[in-house]
């Protein structure tokens, strides 16, 4: 009797120190899963991975820039939605010349009553015109997040780089609005695609 009380009291010990040592191990999983996501945040801005939209250009880039005052070319504005939004230019267009830096806002509102995350995914008409079209800041940057009903007016600076070929006089820059994450995610990665 004495034996095999021994015995399960040995076997309870062990457990004991094995649910220790798993309970150990799977705080360390837990923390090490939480570690990752700033970890991954910052390889990601390290090597330019896994950005939807990068910023153009920096600041410093275009200090020195040249604006072309024999020409203009006419940049128009449009609008695409894939989700519960009203997304519109505040102009249609507007004619600059390059190298001059210009201003375009657009007007997005939620038609929800919920908080939803959305990306805007841009597009370039002559798509040659992508190389020339240089954003400084833009809400294509990054992912949106609008209250239930909220309206908002969103910049986007830019400049069209003086190399421009003579023959292109009008651009349009198309951004489609889409929900992230959401029921209209894959409709959002058909228009990058397009890009």
């Amino acid at each position: 009797m004495d034996e095999h009380t021994d015995q399960v009291q040995g076997n309870a010990g062990l457990n004991r120190r094995m649910f220790g040592k798993l309970l150990v191990i799977a705080v360390m999983m837990f923390g090490f899963g939480y570690a990752l996501v700033p970890i991954y945040k910052q390889i990601c801005e390290l090597t330019g991975i896994n950005i939807l939209t990068p910023k153009d250009i920096s600041l410093k880039e275009i200090s020195n820039s040249q604006v072309d005052l024999s020409r203009e070319v006419t940049v128009e504005f449009d609008a695409n939605t894939q989700g519960p939004w009203r997304f519109r230019p505040v102009v249609s267009s507007m004619k600059v010349h390059p190298g001059e830096m210009a201003q375009i806002v657009y007007e997005v509102v939620n038609k929800q009553a919920v908080k939803m995350d959305a990306q805007a995914i841009p597009s370039y008409a002559p798509q040659q015109a992508a190389n020339y079209f240089k954003k400084m800041e833009c809400f294509c940057f990054k992912q949106q997040t609008l209250e239930a009903n909220e309206a908002r007016q969103m910049p986007v600076v830019f400049y069209i780089d003086p190399a421009i070929p003579k023959e292109v006089k009008t651009i349009t820059l198309s951004y489609t609005f889409f929900e992230v994450g959401g029921k209209n995610q894959s409709l959002a990665m058909a228009a990058q695609e397009q890009k």
